[in-house]
């Protein structure tokens, strides 16, 4: 959950270091640092954001060509300068940052400190520094080989020493990324933060020991012995990580839609064969017809995407669908029998618990496809083969475009292996079509509604609670609609297939509680839907509603109506997500709310 970032080159380190973390910023938050190696190592910490590290760097002026530094999101110790990484060795002549979690550094701790190490943090990260420094004898990548062969747990690290110039690094479910520029070489937890200086780089895999020099890199991996990987070529431009004029990430993702989705659409229609192009799906083509179960696991967003598909591949394949959520799966003894297909769900491809989950039903004997975003990630890489979102960068903390890109690849999906089980006639498939090509121009209109939202935003800033309700495949939508809230402003919100209001949440309205309900015309709940506000209206709540246009019964029920363009029933839980992310974000807005870096969260949960 944090972020990572090394450079080692011609150039001086310290101005490169403070760009990489501003790029890596949205993964951790809480506090910053880096170390410069000159004529000795130099290490500068603050606790808060990089703000507070830059202003301590631009006061101290470290002098270096070598360094590393860290955005820290606190697992282990609560947010300090003195928890903030780098940490360092007992002289600090050794220092180290660190992503994941050591599981059994309370045990490795006391037999340091019976070895007269020298503790000064609450982080479970130290007991590495100080195992390195324990067989520190000249050469750091040796040292380094001997102290992670007596840890448990995750880990991207790098170290350097104040006797080498060099940075080692190493990887263990934690991700890291070598770039390879002209004469340098940077290193970084996802490529975000190097795009701007190479576009070819390393994605290292599990056990690598990677050594960066100014003459080069040498990468061993300790289970395999292979000491080469493939230079791979990032495809988006530096452009895509900046704002473009929008004053947050946030809003700029939720504007970004309209293209996202054409981009996980581009050259998968084949609207002449009436078939997907998945290209990286055809070695399951013999596998789909025999498909008795499909296990989704995700979290978060991607989880409440999971569940729209649940809805979308039960109706048209007549599958058995199961979503878990993937921190809870491999805890149980899930049943995984013959012919079950396993179907991870994560934006980042990172997602600690998802990875776990997914590793635990390969062993178990599924087969495994991956649904992700970013390019040559964990989840990619574990998976057999699997859809790419090209949704570009998420910078934001509360994930927008990606929800809406994973259910266009859950249509894609369902289209693909609907074709090959002839579950699905050619005229499904042509409808189906036929609606995905108009969803960017239907949410391009959509997103004209952004001033009547923020109206609507400007009457419920005092509020404590929410409710969102939905029924069908838009209960999910609710629960996302619930979420986004939650994440950015902090609001109590909780989503609900809106028949379950009588059963508990009823009691909870007055004339205080919002509650925001999907009522689509195309829902075949429709009538039920009225009938539930209905009860909310009779007890005074204040109901906004997301309705079909020209839908005039909402009105008399509604205190506020925000009409969305009719669509296709299934692809309704995306023009739904619009206005539930503009109104979350809005009231974020309105209550002072720091959008894209919220409190307690961090983009890419890489710790369970």
């Amino acid at each position: 959950m944090c972020g990572i970032f090394g450079y080692i080159g011609p150039r001086e380190a310290a101005p490169i270091l403070l760009r990489g973390l501003t790029r890596l910023e949205y993964r951790g938050y809480d506090s910053a640092g880096l170390t410069i190696k000159g004529e000795k190592l130099q290490t500068i910490k603050r606790k808060g954001k990089i703000s507070e590290l830059r202003t301590a760097v631009n006061k101290e002026k470290p002098e270096g060509t070598i360094g590393i530094a860290h955005t820290r999101w606190a697992t282990h110790g609560k947010p300090t300068k003195t928890n903030a990484h780098p940490h360092g060795s007992c002289n600090d002549d050794l220092s180290l940052v660190h992503n994941g979690i050591i599981e059994n550094y309370q045990e490795l701790k006391v037999l340091l400190i019976k070895e007269k190490h020298i503790f000064k943090s609450e982080t479970d990260t130290e007991t590495i520094i100080h195992l390195i420094e324990k067989f520190y004898k000249g050469k750091l990548e040796v040292a380094v080989k001997k102290a992670l062969s007596q840890v448990k747990g995750s880990y991207g690290i790098a170290v350097i020493s104040e006797k080498e110039d060099k940075i080692v690094a190493a990887k263990k479910g934690s991700p890291l990324v070598l770039g390879i520029g002209k004469n340098e070489y940077f290193l970084a937890s996802d490529s975000s933060a190097i795009v701007e200086h190479t576009k070819k780089v390393i994605h290292l895999q599990d056990d690598d020991i990677l050594v960066m020099t100014r003459k080069g890199y040498h990468l061993d991996n300790l289970k395999t012995g292979i000491n080469k990987r493939d230079i791979e070529t990032i495809e988006w431009k530096i452009a895509e990580l900046e704002k473009k004029g929008f004053p947050h990430f946030m809003l700029k993702e939720i504007f970004e839609q309209p293209e996202t989705i054409k981009n996980t659409l581009r050259g998968r229609l084949e609207k002449n064969k009436l078939d997907i192009h998945l290209g990286g799906l055809s070695i399951f083509d013999d596998l789909i017809p025999k498909i008795q179960r499909i296990i989704f696991l995700a979290c978060g967003t991607s989880w409440h995407a999971c569940l729209v598909g649940e809805y979308l591949f039960e109706n048209y394949l007549g599958i058995p669908v199961e979503v878990e959520y993937a921190s809870e799966f491999r805890y149980r003894k899930p049943i995984i029998g013959p012919n079950v297909l396993v179907i991870a769900v994560s934006q980042s491809g990172e997602t600690a618990d998802t990875l776990a989950a997914l590793k635990e039903a390969k062993k178990l004997g599924a087969r495994t496809l991956g649904i992700v975003n970013v390019v040559g990630s964990e989840i990619a890489r574990e998976t057999e083969c699997g859809i790419y979102l090209h949704a570009g960068p998420e910078i934001g903390v509360a994930s927008t475009k990606a929800f809406t890109s994973q259910i266009i690849a859950l249509h894609l999906l369902n289209i693909y292996f609907g074709k090959r089980r002839n579950s699905i006639s050619d005229k499904q498939i042509k409808v189906l079509m036929d609606n995905l090509e108009k969803m960017p121009d239907k949410i391009r209109e959509t997103l004209k509604l952004d001033k009547k939202i923020k109206a609507i935003a400007t009457k419920y800033a005092d509020v404590n609670n929410f409710l969102y309700l939905g029924r069908g495949i838009n209960f999910p939508t609710a629960l996302e609609g619930a979420l986004k809230l939650k994440e950015i402003s902090y609001i109590h919100a909780e989503g609900y297939p809106a028949a379950e209001m009588k059963h508990g949440p009823i009691a909870l309205i007055d004339e205080k509680m919002p509650v925001v309900f999907i009522a689509n015309r195309t829902n075949g709940t429709y009538d039920k839907i009225i009938s539930n506000m209905e009860e909310v209206k009779a007890r005074k709540g204040r109901i906004i509603a997301i309705a079909t246009e020209k839908d005039q019964k909402i009105k008399r029920l509604s205190e506020h109506v925000i009409y969305v363009p009719e669509v296709f029933e299934s692809l309704t839980p995306i023009i739904n997500a619009i206005p539930m992310q503009l109104l979350a974000y809005h009231l974020a807005v309105l209550k002072g709310c720091d959008i894209d870096k919220p409190r307690n969260l961090a983009k890419s949960v890489t710790v369970e």
